[in-house]
C-alpha cells in the first residue's frame, strides 16, 4: 500500500460508515441503535457496560436504548444479584429488527462490492471487514 492509499484509509471508512447508515434507514433504525442491538445480541448487559463498549458516556446509552424499549426491540430487566442495576435484554422482535438490519446492510454491501466486477475482488473486500471485526474483538479484550 502506498502513501496515497493509507491517507485515504480514514475517508473510505467514513464512506463505509456511511453506506452502513444507507442500509439500516430501510430497517429503520440508526447506527447507535443498531450498535447497541448487535453487543446485546452478543449478551444482555448493564448501561455501564454498553456504554464502554460503544465508547459513549450512559446518558447517551441510556437514550438509545429508551428509543429501543420504547419500540419493543428492548427489554430492561432487574439485576437478580444487584436490584439496583438494570440488565438489558434483546427482544424478539428486537432479533428480528436486528436481522432485518443485518440482511439490509449485506445487501448494501454486496451491491457495491459488485461493482469490483471480480469476485475473487469482493470476497478479499467482505475478508477485509471480517479482519477489522477481529481486530476490534482483540482490541477490546487488551484493555
Amino acid at each position: 500500500m502506498d502513501a496515497d492509499e493509507r491517507q485515504t484509509l480514514g475517508r473510505t471508512a467514513a464512506w463505509l460508515a456511511k453506506q452502513v447508515e444507507i442500509g439500516l434507514a430501510s430497517a429503520d433504525l440508526s447506527v447507535p441503535q443498531y450498535r447497541v442491538l448487535g453487543l446485546l445480541d452478543e449478551s444482555s448487559a448493564v448501561s455501564s457496560d454498553l456504554a464502554e463498549r460503544l465508547a459513549v458516556r450512559p446518558p447517551s446509552v441510556t437514550a438509545i436504548v429508551d428509543g429501543l424499549v420504547a419500540r419493543g426491540l428492548v427489554e430492561r430487566r432487574t439485576v437478580v444479584s444487584d436490584r439496583r442495576q438494570v440488565d438489558h435484554v434483546l427482544t424478539v422482535s428486537g432479533r428480528r429488527a436486528l436481522d432485518t438490519a443485518d440482511g439490509a446492510v449485506t445487501a448494501r454491501l454486496h451491491e457495491i462490492a459488485g461493482y469490483l466486477g471480480d469476485e475473487i475482488e469482493t470476497e478479499r473486500a467482505f475478508d477485509g471487514l471480517l479482519a477489522w471485526r477481529k481486530a476490534f474483538g482483540a482490541y477490546r479484550l487488551a484493555r
